[in-house]
């Protein structure tokens, strides 16, 4: 089992330009996991439609193996929301 951080572009209302969010998803497939962070990203705001700045609306960052799982308490198959600073802990 693997794991993987995702990075998504979010749309918030009062806010000039796009704001990424961040997620750990603990899917071993990582498409899978992009679409369960855009899923998770919808709660926020609109999903960026286009790459700003030379970021993808979804990006992977990372991918978490089993032991940097463990440490960090990620289960199977959870969605972890890990705001908006780049998760330097997670990488």
């Amino acid at each position: 089992m693997t794991g993987w951080v995702i990075g998504v572009m979010v749309e918030v209302t009062g806010e000039p330009e796009p704001l990424r969010h961040y997620w750990a998803i603990g899917h071993a497939d990582r498409a899978k996991a992009e679409w369960t962070a855009l899923d998770a990203a919808l709660e926020h705001g609109h999903v960026a439609t286009s790459p700003f700045r030379g970021l993808e609306p979804v990006q992977m960052l990372a991918q978490l193996t089993p032991a940097r799982m463990k440490v960090l308490g990620l289960k199977d198959k959870e969605v972890r929301a890990l705001g908006r600073k780049l998760p330097r802990r997670w990488l």
